[in-house]
């Protein structure tokens, strides 16, 4: 694999990462702590919405965001050819 092939991978390596770190970010502190009083206002089931972020939904989000990078990782190596077969 050549330098430019490795530096591409890397890039969309880092990319995926970035995204999840701010889906992460924005779900557990951004609903849980900044904007809490006015998703207070929603109620899901039966809570309402930020303290539900707060205590349940970012660890949701985190739990989902594993699975996503896991499998979008597995595509990038496909694209990048250094999937295991």
């Amino acid at each position: 694999m050549n330098k430019d092939k490795r530096l591409a991978y890397w890039r969309a390596n880092l990319r995926l990462v970035g995204l999840c770190l701010v889906i992460w970010f924005v779900c557990s502190f951004g609903f849980g702590v900044l904007f809490v009083e006015q998703l207070n206002s929603i109620r899901f089931a039966g809570f309402k919405l930020g303290f539900w972020f707060a205590q349940q939904g970012s660890i949701y989000i985190f739990v989902l965001l594993i699975f996503f990078y896991a499998w979008r990782m597995n595509r990038i190596d496909i694209e990048h050819d250094v999937h295991e077969d």
